[in-house]
């Protein structure tokens, strides 16, 4: 499912703001609001992407979120040795917005 970021500007909270690692650096953008997991697009329907996670907080720094995430997959498991696609190994860590930009 996917949300425009202007609806989400006028949710009271959200959940989680997933930052999704897609590539060493390209990065998307999901929510979760009541379990639910939406992707973040613009007016026209596109996901949004960015660069840098910066770049993620700068374009939604008016969400008013409760936490922040970076999901990563590992598409290399096979080169050290672990079995291909039978497990997940999803990582996420907790990010914190630190307004930077």
């Amino acid at each position: 499912m996917t949300m425009p970021l202007s609806k989400l500007e006028k949710f009271f909270y959200i959940d989680k703001l997933v930052v999704h690692s897609l590539d060493l650096s390209l990065y998307q953008a999901s929510v979760v609001i009541d379990g639910q997991e939406h992707y973040i697009t613009n007016e026209k329907g596109d996901y949004i992407r960015a660069i840098s996670v910066l770049e993620i907080q700068k374009l939604c720094r008016k969400l008013k979120v409760k936490s922040w995430v970076l999901r990563q997959q590992s598409a290399y498991d096979e080169m050290i040795g672990m079995p291909d696609g039978k497990q997940d190994n999803t990582l996420e860590v907790p990010l914190s917005n630190n307004k930077l930009y």
